[in-house]
């Protein structure tokens, strides 16, 4: 359960949930009445938020980084180098500028791009689309031709 959950230690949360089970044993001997694995599983999951609390952040599994990934990334890194090359200064500028920041931040500067374009927002959006569509097109094949296959 937990570890679907996203809990990385979740033999820990048990240790901890079967101890506090433990230590209200004799209250619950006298109050509690029923089957004992749902009172189990709620405090098992009030101990997981206590845990996702602490730890601020779910488990994401670490990034490969063997060998052939990485060569694979460099190449792909490469080949979006080349395709960047055949792209009108305009477009470079825009897409490298469109993709940039986060939030809020990120907003605030393609309603700028927009702006200095003297295009919408919307038009925006379908244009940097279009470039990057473009561009992962010229990816691929550089790829495949550097022996690469894309899935």
């Amino acid at each position: 359960m937990l570890t679907c959950r996203g809990c990385y230690e979740p033999e820990e949360v048990t240790d901890v949930t079967i101890n506090r089970v433990a230590s209200k044993l004799d209250e619950l001997q006298k109050t509690y009445e029923g089957p004992r694995a749902p009172y189990f599983y709620a405090v098992c999951h009030k101990v997981y938020l206590e845990w996702l609390r602490i730890k601020n952040k779910r488990w994401e599994p670490p990034p490969r980084t063997d060998e052939a990934e990485q060569a694979e990334r460099e190449q792909r890194h490469g080949c979006l180098d080349e395709c960047m090359r055949f792209q009108s200064s305009e477009n470079r500028e825009i897409v490298t500028e469109y993709y940039q920041q986060d939030k809020r931040a990120k907003i605030d500067r393609r309603k700028m791009i927009a702006e200095r374009l003297g295009i919408s927002i919307n038009a925006l959006r379908i244009r940097a689309f279009r470039i990057r569509a473009t561009l992962q097109e010229c990816v691929m094949a550089c790829m495949k031709q550097n022996g690469y296959e894309i899935g």
